[in-house]
């Protein structure tokens, strides 16, 4: 581990102003396909160069910079030994890097950088790609625009916000029903089968026709009432999505620029995937941002949703936004606001959550302990392919600060 940490690029770790003005040194090289993302069905590299490289697959949007970047400082505490062990078997930092293909990691405990790694040629000027990530960041503007008025309540309805829904079977699904995606709507999110809905959602992303997402989710049938069953929906994400832009009138990066990028201090530019040439963004993936400002979008939840002096979020947001839902009856789904709940004794017992996207991205937050863990990998799977459990690897984490 000490080698490993030899090599890590802590020394800078204050922000470039000029960042998102310099030429993106990874934009010629030579990349996959969304289809190959989807199918797990790239080599090592290839799936390097691609993520961080998604916005030359689609049509994307900019999230500028901040103008004055938020510094990430350094801590006067460092990570010490892990103390790792799954099944009998002892992991070291050098091992799970290695083992589940990490490219980035960022440790901020009080606000402050820990540790810093970057592997595969990355550093802090690479965007890299946010999949389900991005869901977390799409239900945090739901909650910036019920603070803001533009949306009456989680009991909203949809329908008021997205026209193109009405006479489907989000006809009387509440806002907060999408949140928690428990709006009774059938769906299949199964990434490479090409007949689920999730890739059928994805077929229409790529044929670029305005409006041909939400035709897709207009055309899927119910299987439950709303508020009675939990179904992991990526289509839902992209409801979530068009319920601010109709709220708002603005564009999601437009509206994540003004109420977050800026104002808390992002030092490089996004870039969020659009359904059509200056179309909508996709709401459940394909926000590309250095792994230095999904960090501190985490340390923004952990201040509790607070950025340039104002509250963006609803009071109270950030502390059930990870927390398990119930649903009508009573039982409990192990999901909250399109974040995950943790799942280990010690994350559970520390109301830790993550923002989790497939391929191995990660946004962790545990308030007890004050720490963010952002870490970016280049999985060659959607699923399957931590063999060690990251949430596991961040207890861990969390216990090694300040040791020797």
């Amino acid at each position: 581990m000490k080698r490993l940490l030899a090599l890590t690029t802590c020394a800078t770790l204050t922000a470039t102003p000029t960042l998102a003005e310099k030429p993106y040194r990874h934009a010629e090289e030579k990349i996959g396909t969304v289809e190959q993302i989807y199918d797990g069905d790239l080599l090592p590299d290839d799936a390097v160069a691609t993520f961080r490289n998604i916005d030359r697959l689609f049509p994307t949007r900019t999230v500028p910079a901040s103008d004055k970047p938020f510094p990430l400082e350094p801590s006067a505490l460092k990570l010490g030994p892990l103390d790792l062990t799954i099944k009998d078997i002892e992991y070291d930092l050098d091992d799970v890097i290695a083992l589940n293909s990490v490219t980035g990691l960022l440790v901020l405990k009080d606000g402050k950088v820990v540790t810093e790694i970057y592997q595969r040629g990355n550093g802090p000027d690479t965007r890299w790609m946010s999949m389900s990530l991005a869901k977390s960041i799409t239900s945090t503007l739901i909650g910036a625009a019920i603070r803001d008025g533009a949306i009456k309540g989680e009991d909203a309805l949809v329908t008021d916000y997205v026209p193109a829904l009405k006479g489907s079977a989000y006809d009387g699904v509440t806002v907060g029903q999408i949140l928690t995606m428990t709006s009774g709507v059938k769906w299949d999110e199964t990434y490479t089968d090409p007949a689920s809905d999730r890739r059928h959602l994805l077929a229409a992303q790529i044929a670029q026709e305005p409006g041909g997402l939400m035709k897709v989710m207009a055309a899927l049938p119910r299987a439950s009432e709303p508020g009675t069953a939990h179904t992991y929906s990526t289509g839902e994400t992209q409801v979530a999505g068009e319920i601010v832009i109709g709220a708002t009138g603005k564009p999601l990066a437009d509206y994540l620029a003004e109420k977050i990028w800026q104002p808390y201090g992002m030092e490089a530019d996004a870039k969020w995937w659009l359904d059509s040439p200056d179309g909508h963004e996709i709401g459940g993936s394909g926000l590309s941002a250095t792994l230095r400002d999904f960090a501190r979008f985490g340390q923004f939840f952990l201040d509790g949703g607070k950025a340039g002096g104002a509250s963006v979020l609803p009071d109270g947001w950030t502390e059930r936004a990870g927390l398990p839902i119930t649903l009508k009856g009573g039982a409990t789904e192990e999901y909250g606001m399109m974040w995950w709940p943790a799942w280990t004794d010690q994350s559970k017992a520390h109301k830790a959550y993550a923002a989790v996207g497939i391929q191995g991205q990660n946004i962790y937050i545990d308030p007890a302990e004050h720490v963010v863990i952002a870490l970016i990998a280049a999985q060659p799977q959607p699923l399957n392919m931590e063999p060690v459990d990251p949430m596991a690897f961040f207890d861990a984490i969390v216990n090694a600060i300040g040791k020797e």
